[in-house]
């Protein structure tokens, strides 16, 4: 990780920035997003919201953090109402063709596993490379918990509802584990900070806001994905092919 700082810069102090801001307008709602990477490596499975968070890289701990700023301010402020979702592995793009992903080239080496298998399949990047393949699971590679990136636009929807819900803090996943080996072949030593198993348990949001995930079969997201990407040859707009030369780097 080349400059860890920048991951508190970034989230940390940006939600304490957009803290200041909606007091200072008077606005008193807010739908946060933040990440499973705040668990970190869990002993019992599946994850909870009241599982210990535990983070083992930056982007978890800054995360930690910002949720911390978030529940300050609000046993400060009683009439500061907020709700925090805790994103799994997100995936797909819209089952319309409307969305997808395509991301800037500068971040294409950090590519979610499904982006980065779609790029190797359209001759983008010339391979996928698992970063990890020692961990302790049924295969030795990183599992995950996918959630279509329609679900978790539906999820905020009905947060967006239920801000007054008593459980500010809401696991958004599928409740499925797949394993990182099921996408790719080629494989590495892994990454320092990656967490070995994570994946939700997924029964409060389920109760609190009356949601499930419509599309569990990785199998379906990963299609409309492919769909838009096969609409959508250039993405959003045309990029170097140099940006995207060495293959993508995957836990």
């Amino acid at each position: 990780m080349a400059d860890p700082v920048l991951y508190y810069k970034n989230i940390t102090s940006t939600t304490t920035f957009l803290l200041d801001v909606m007091r200072e307008l008077g606005i008193k709602q807010l739908v946060y997003s933040s990440t499973c990477a705040v668990y970190g490596n869990q002993e019992v499975l599946p994850i909870t919201e009241l599982s210990p968070p535990k983070p083992i890289n930056p982007y978890g701990e800054a995360k930690l953090m910002a949720e911390r700023v978030i529940n300050a301010a609000m046993k400060a402020d009683s009439s500061l109402q907020a709700i925090i979702l805790r994103y799994f592995n997100v995936y797909g793009s819209d089952p319309q063709g409307r969305l997808g992903e395509w991301p800037r080239p500068e971040l294409r080496h950090h590519s979610r596993i499904s982006g980065a298998c779609l790029d190797a399949a359209m001759g983008l990047v010339p391979s996928v490379t698992i970063k990890g393949t020692q961990h302790p699971t049924a295969d030795g590679s990183c599992v995950r918990d996918y959630v279509h990136v329609s679900d978790l636009v539906e999820a905020h929807l009905r947060a967006m509802q239920h801000l007054d819900n008593p459980a500010p803090v809401l696991n958004i996943g599928s409740g499925h584990p797949v394993s990182v080996k099921q996408f790719v072949v080629e494989q590495a030593e892994a990454r320092q900070g990656d967490y070995a198993e994570v994946w939700a348990k997924i029964d409060r949001i389920q109760e609190a806001f009356d949601w499930s995930p419509r599309y569990t079969d990785v199998v379906e997201g990963l299609r409309h994905a492919w769909q838009w990407r096969l609409r959508h040859p250039q993405g959003y707009e045309k990029h170097s092919d140099d940006s995207m030369a060495d293959g993508h780097d995957i836990s």
